[in-house]
């Protein structure tokens, strides 16, 4: 006799099955670094299609763990985790802090998106380390197949960074011109900037003091940072940094 599932009297088998489904991780992971709203969920979870991230947030409200609401007078629809599900975020980032240490990365352009990076890179911004004004930082990224990637941050004091796949018309402070690999890997914590910077995989143009500082105030993935510690946070060259002789 054969059974669909584990035996249901062992939680761990339990805790398996309510978290195994593809994406249910990712999403959570997406909804705990604050997107509420579908479109910035799906954002964050790109190699999802609509209909099956759909399918795996109702999956994820029929097990507790998801809660839809009408976030605006305009009865716009948004989600958020559960205390449920909040439970599990310790739990869930230990989870990828052990695999960080030690489960090889083989980063790899051809399963690498820049627009992911690129979408967790806004959220670890410091804004504390940047002048008081505007500041406009434009990536310029090597991707896969000979295409090249453009990307802009646009920083405000006091506000959220938002991230432009299209030319927003601004003066730009600082291009990061970049391959992908080389990003990805100093962001995660697989490399670091100045060992990119030197090798001139990651070259900074513009203003020199952005440049100078870029560690302060680009803040690397959490995973880095604790695997790591605080001299993850240690300034790059300033003369490499700024990409000049």
């Amino acid at each position: 006799m054969t059974t669909s599932g584990y035996t249901r009297f062992c939680p761990v088998a339990m805790a398996c099955e309510m978290l195994e489904p593809r994406w249910t991780m990712l999403i959570l992971c997406e909804m705990w670094s604050g997107s509420t709203r579908f479109s910035e969920i799906h954002r964050g979870v790109p190699g999802m299609s609509p209909s099956l991230l759909s399918r795996r947030l109702r999956q994820m409200q029929d097990r507790g763990l998801v809660e839809r609401f009408e976030a605006t007078a305009n009865g716009q629809i948004a989600y958020r985790t559960t205390q449920l599900a909040d439970e599990l975020e310790p739990i869930v980032n230990a989870l990828g802090h052990w695999a960080h240490r030690h489960l090889d990365p083989a980063i790899g352009t051809d399963r690498l998106d820049a627009k992911v990076l690129m979408w967790n890179i806004r959220r670890k911004i410091d804004l504390r380390a940047l002048p008081r004004r505007r500041c406009v930082i434009e990536f310029v990224i090597d991707e896969p197949n000979d295409v090249t990637g453009r990307y802009w941050l646009i920083i405000r004091p006091n506000a959220d960074v938002d991230l432009c796949m299209v030319d927003p018309r601004h003066d730009v402070d600082l291009f990061i011109l970049a391959q992908l690999k080389a990003l990805a890997a100093a962001w995660m914590g697989y490399s670091h900037f100045a060992t990119e910077i030197a090798a001139e995989r990651i070259r900074l143009v513009g203003d020199q003091t952005l440049a100078r500082t870029l560690s302060r105030w680009l803040i690397r993935s959490s995973f880095a940072i604790a695997a790591e510690g605080p001299s993850s946070h240690a300034p790059v060259n300033a003369r490499s940094a700024a990409g000049l002789r």
